[in-house]
């Protein structure tokens, strides 16, 4: 039987790509399709990857795919023929990364969900083919020069928190499913204004244009290709860069910077700062912002009590997980702050 699946330790396949010298191009992509049978089209498609190399993340589902890849540069052109190979996927734009060292993913998952983006929607309650219309780079600056048009963040506060468009409306969300119905509140005297979404690549602003043009705003648009295709029209034709900061991607590079501007703080200690990382200790694995002070001090954990953790015996770690409370297990992504965690490690 052919191998649908990897099976290596992860830890191994992550070291074999840091030694790595292979040039990869990072990518993403995404289409709203009927795929009749998504597990069939995942195994197929798990195959054709596999043979050339191809590492990354995709969700299949019967409304569509939506995938973040890592290439070997030598096999892009064998990459984007099979690709197009596909029907619905022939021809599909290919969001190229900004900043790319070729280490943004170590080993090839593919699933099949209920949904390529966790919406929470009833997509049988309005149609989802009635979507806003796309701005390019030019479009998008020029229309967002009307002091009249409303610019909205459709990310998470944690992907927000480190860049963002001048001006935008940014939800204090953890979700995309939580982000839909708050907008539309925030909105909703509104409703005759130019709106403007964004999101990393463009997929969520997809579904969410057709759910608000269904709730009655008159003029929806979204930035197409989200803001990696603006950044990358932007440098390619000497455009005015609106957006700020960076890029935050869902990858192990966590970010891709759009401008100079680092506009979040460190979490710890508040100095300026837009790195993003998984505390050290897996017991906790809290995404947050730190500093390379802040890294040396607390082991790349986000706290004392993490820091100490790490420290013990494997044994003593095994032993002790489930029983002691870290931030990862009382916060969600990006809402810890130094403040809410006790130095001490609690031996108890």
């Amino acid at each position: 039987m052919k191998k649908l699946y990897n099976k290596i330790n992860g830890e191994e396949l992550k070291k074999k790509l840091q030694e790595s010298t292979e040039k990869r191009t990072t990518l993403s992509f995404y289409q709203y399709a009927n795929i009749e049978q998504p597990k069939k089209f995942r195994n197929d498609l798990y195959l054709m990857l596999d043979n050339l190399g191809v590492l990354g993340r995709i969700y299949v589902a019967a409304e569509g795919i939506n995938g973040q890849l890592s290439v070997p540069s030598a096999n892009f052109e064998a990459f984007k023929k099979d690709l197009y190979s596909i029907d619905f996927l022939d021809g599909i734009r290919l969001n190229i990364a900004i900043e790319d060292d070729g280490k943004s993913f170590f080993k090839l998952k593919i699933k099949v969900r209920e949904k390529i983006v966790a919406d929470g929607l009833n997509d049988e309650t309005f149609d989802a083919t009635k979507r806003g219309k796309h701005l390019k780079a030019e479009a998008f600056n020029e229309l967002t020069d009307n002091p009249e048009t409303i610019v909205v963040d459709m990310r998470n506060h944690y992907e927000s928190e480190v860049g963002y468009f001048e001006n935008a409306i940014r939800p204090d969300v953890e979700t995309f499913r939580e982000a839909l119905p708050l907008v539309e509140e925030m909105l909703a005297d509104k409703k005759d204004k130019p709106i403007v979404m964004y999101c990393t690549g463009g997929i969520r602003c997809e579904k969410a244009s057709a759910y608000y043009l269904h709730k009655g705003f008159k003029e929806v648009y979204m930035v197409d290709g989200g803001i990696i295709d603006y950044a990358r029209e932007v440098n390619e034709k000497g455009l005015k860069n609106k957006y700020i900061g960076k890029n935050f991607v869902f990858d192990d590079r966590m970010g891709e910077r759009i401008s100079d501007e680092v506009v979040a703080k460190c979490h710890q200690c508040g100095d300026t700062c837009d790195t993003h990382i998984n505390c050290a200790n897996d017991a906790c694995h809290i995404l947050f912002i730190q500093c390379p002070n802040c890294a040396e001090k607390y082991d790349a954990c986000c706290s004392k009590k993490c820091s100490d953790f790490i420290k013990l015996p494997e044994e003593e770690q095994q032993f002790l997980k489930g029983t002691i409370e870290f931030n990862g297990t009382k916060f969600g992504k990006g809402r810890y702050k130094a403040h809410h965690q006790e130095d001490a490690l609690e031996k108890s």
